[in-house]
């Protein structure tokens, strides 16, 4: 007899459906399992045999054909388990339902007949709603992240006999259901606050600017003065997560496996803070069947390079696609993925190799130059802001916590946010302002004739670059929103400039 299950795979970020054709015919006990199936997959049919055994049902005998359809497509991983199950119930009669049709089943079967969580439950459950099924059979753990889903029924299962007897209409199981109100409403607490930071107020100032607009950082300084310590405080300060970029987001940290057991969402900001020894397809992601790297599980985040002259010029120079566009496309033989790469990049550094600045160190002029080497032009061009990261003077050490909170600086974040949202309202690939293309840039980044004049002697002065010029005029408009001001002055250029300057005084 020949049965139908419906599965599904991701490929990317999104999730295609598969159909599990199961049929049970004569001859001598095999089983052949076909349709691009990688060894996890092919290991399912002695999972799936013990566990009808140990759940009470009997294994068809002659022989049964598992096809995975697309046979095109390379399937991965042990998510095929439950469905499998099912259609070899369901071809030897040991299953009699008219429900497979409506639903998407997956989950890897423990030798019990237990069902184990698997990865990437989220966008299987959107692309169930998208082809018009009724909903999910999912593993308890992952219900959670499938319920975020309107218009699913999301059917959580313990074990291959609770789906039988679901199907069959022996037993009711209860859809999980999430209140997405609620999770956003309590989201878990940060563990740093700029209010910890002593000192380095006007640093703290460009962090804001850059929280405001998005825009890319360089932190230049001695060991010692807190670069990391302000970078890991950045994704406190920036503006809470849209339900559309945690759904983004969610999909990027499901697919991975980086979903906690019930989990339903990931509502805050990622902040992702690689090794210098990360490979290129550790940062950008990968391996035969590409899946996303630390800039894509950085996406709608922060992404922290500490001592970015350690890492690999090679690495660093696969990013400049994607600090470009905002995505990163990643080319093997089995096909072409897309990931999205939407990300702050917030960068470290030492301003020579024994840590000093320029005139302290005692390295030589070209021990400072081939460090300094290692992050070319075009790569420093895509850093919006170079901040420079003093030491702490002992009376701020001393002092006690004076600064501002996160909660303080983040309110004015959200405020200029909410200006750029109104700006580029109808624009879902601008969100802020240092999205900004031509027509942006042209439209919202007016300037005077004084003002005019005061860019074209810092670009001629400093030696700047044409993509320098527009990051200081993203920055400028960045520094006008703080101000809710509706027109960039001379104020707003003169600041922005400054956060060009120090580029040149170490490169130049």
């Amino acid at each position: 007899m020949l049965s139908r299950v419906y599965s599904a795979a991701v490929t990317g970020i999104d999730a295609y459906q598969v159909e599990v054709e199961v049929n049970c015919g004569y001859g001598e006990t095999f089983i052949a399992l076909v349709g691009l199936p990688d060894a996890a997959v092919k290991e399912s049919k002695d999972r799936v045999s013990t566990a009808l055994a140990n759940s009470g049902f009997k294994f068809p005998m002659g022989k049964t054909t598992i096809n995975l359809a697309p046979a095109d497509v390379k399937k991965e991983g042990p998510s095929f388990d439950l469905p499998i199950a099912l259609g070899m119930l369901a071809a030897s009669e040991q299953l009699e339902t008219d429900q497979l049709d409506n639903f998407i089943a997956v989950g890897e079967l423990a030798l019990t007949g237990a069902v184990r969580p698997c990865k990437g439950v989220l966008p299987i459950a959107l692309r169930a709603r998208a082809n018009g099924l009724v909903g999910v059979l999912v593993p308890p753990e992952n219900a959670a992240e499938a319920a975020v889903v309107d218009g699913l029924q999301v059917i959580p299962v313990q074990n291959l006999r609770e789906a039988v007897q679901f199907l069959e209409g022996e037993i009711k199981l209860a859809p999980a259901r999430v209140d997405i109100d609620r999770i956003f409403a309590h989201p878990a607490g940060d563990e740093h606050d700029f209010s910890e930071v002593k000192g380095q107020e006007s640093v703290k100032r460009a962090l804001e600017i850059a929280a405001a607009g998005s825009h890319n950082v360089l932190l230049v300084g001695p060991p010692g003065t807190g670069k990391s310590m302000l970078a890991k405080r950045l994704a406190t300060i920036l503006p809470p997560l849209t339900l559309a970029e945690a759904l983004e987001t969610t999909q990027i940290h499901s697919i991975v496996g980086l979903l906690a057991a019930g989990q339903a969402l990931v509502t805050q900001r990622p902040f992702r803070a690689p090794h210098h020894t990360a490979s290129d397809a550790g940062l950008l992601g990968g391996n035969i069947n590409p899946t996303p790297g630390e800039i894509s599980l950085a996406h709608h985040g922060v992404l922290f390079l500490d001592e970015l002259p350690e890492f690999k010029r090679s690495v660093l120079e696969t990013m400049r696609q994607p600090l470009e566009d905002g995505i990163v496309t990643i080319s093997r033989a089995a096909g072409t993925m897309t990931f999205p790469a939407q990300f702050m990049l917030v960068a470290a550094m030492n301003p020579t190799p024994d840590g000093k600045m320029p005139g302290e160190s005692k390295s030589t002029p070209r021990e400072i130059q081939n460090y300094l080497g290692r992050i070319s032009g075009p790569l420093l061009d895509r850093i919006d802001m170079h901040i420079e990261v003093p030491a702490v003077k002992f009376r701020d050490m001393a002092a006690g916590p004076t600064g501002e909170t996160s909660a303080q600086i983040r309110e004015r974040v959200v405020a200029a946010r909410k200006i750029q949202t109104a700006r580029f309202a109808g624009k879902p690939k601008v969100t802020c302002n240092a999205r900004m293309g031509a027509r942006e840039l042209k439209a919202h980044c007016g300037l005077d004739d004084a003002t005019k004049d005061l860019l074209k002697f810092a670009m001629t002065d400093l030696n700047l670059s044409a993509r320098a010029y527009d990051r200081i005029l993203k920055v400028a408009r960045t520094i006008a929103d703080l101000a809710a001001a509706e027109t960039i002055s001379g104020e707003h250029v003169s600041e922005a400039i400054q956060y060009r300057s120090l580029d040149r005084q170490l490169w130049g």
